[in-house]
């Protein structure tokens, strides 16, 4: 096991290969944000902000150390941020516009401050519960986000409305609530694309077995590209079939029905084609009383 950061406070204890994405997921960032202004300066102000710092911390120690659920700090929440830039470049080579732009609401570079802010913060309201934690999490961000975005825009009106694009990824990024911008929408699919394997150990291991956490061991590796037939091509590896339990429950009910479901196809496959065989994920299951353990 490895630290994930060495801040102050409670810090969650996470197998290497996490700090890993967190690393890869920070460069992507970096990457895709180079040649946009606000949202690089957006990015330089809140990944070392104490206030969102703690909020990742929290929103761990509320979803994985009091109910052993899956990893929702700065690495899921990095991981989302880089996952929805990289799908709105795509769209963008493509020449498919968003909804800030073409309701003139904002340009290319708001659109790109706004999907970072957006995955970056859509799950701190975890630390209040996981229970409607997109509500809490809109009350969280509207604070935080007075203190920051002035930082980067001088006009208090466009500062604004630029908050109320946020707040909304936030509030729709689950798949109940329905997104109402492409911009909400990306952060929405991001978050349903972070299922890489090994995202569901820790609570695996914590004892949550069940078929979310077996299904998300199922998945090898997440890859998102240019597509084909349609702009942008999410390929998934799977080492057992179970891993479409997770591809129906989180990343495809975030597709169907948004303002992008046209332009997305998700390919998905068991491998390797040899032999003919699942990996197994679990061996048995034994129940006593109320507790159950994996063999």
């Amino acid at each position: 096991m490895a630290k994930v950061a060495t801040g102050k406070g409670f810090e969650l204890e996470v197998p290497t290969s996490f700090v890993t994405m967190k690393e890869e997921a920070e460069k992507a960032i970096t990457r895709l944000v180079a040649n946009h202004p606000k949202a690089k300066k957006m990015w330089e102000l809140i990944r070392n902000d104490p206030e969102v710092n703690a909020d990742w911390d929290m929103s761990n120690y509320i979803a994985v150390a009091k109910l052993g659920f899956n990893d929702h700090g700065d690495i899921h929440m990095k991981i989302v941020a880089a996952n929805a830039l990289k799908m709105l470049k795509i769209l963008f080579d493509n020449g498919i516009s968003t909804s800030m732009i073409r309701e003139r609401s904002g340009n290319e570079d708001d659109v790109y401050l706004v999907v970072l802010v957006g995955g970056l913060l859509h799950d701190i309201g975890n630390q209040v519960h996981r229970e409607q934690h997109n509500v809490s999490g809109v009350y969280l961000a509207v604070p935080l986000l007075n203190r920051l975005l002035p930082k980067v825009y001088k006009d208090e009106e466009i500062m604004y409305e630029i908050r109320g694009h946020i707040l909304h990824t936030i509030y729709s990024h689950e798949f109940e609530v329905k997104d109402l911008t492409e911009e909400s929408a990306l952060v929405g699919i991001a978050d349903g694309t972070d299922m890489t394997k090994g995202r569901g150990r820790i609570a695996f291991d914590k004892g949550n077995i069940n078929i979310h956490t077996v299904s998300a061991l199922s998945i090898e590796k997440v890859e998102i590209e240019q597509g084909k037939d349609r702009p942008i091509r999410i390929l998934i590896d799977m080492n057992n079939s179970a891993g479409i339990f997770q591809i129906q429950e989180t990343l495809g009910k975030k597709i169907l029905g948004g303002p992008l479901e046209q332009y997305f196809e998700v390919i998905a496959a068991a491998k390797p084609d040899e032999p003919l065989a699942d990996q197994r994920i679990v061996h048995q299951i034994i129940i006593k009383g109320n507790k159950m353990q994996a063999l």
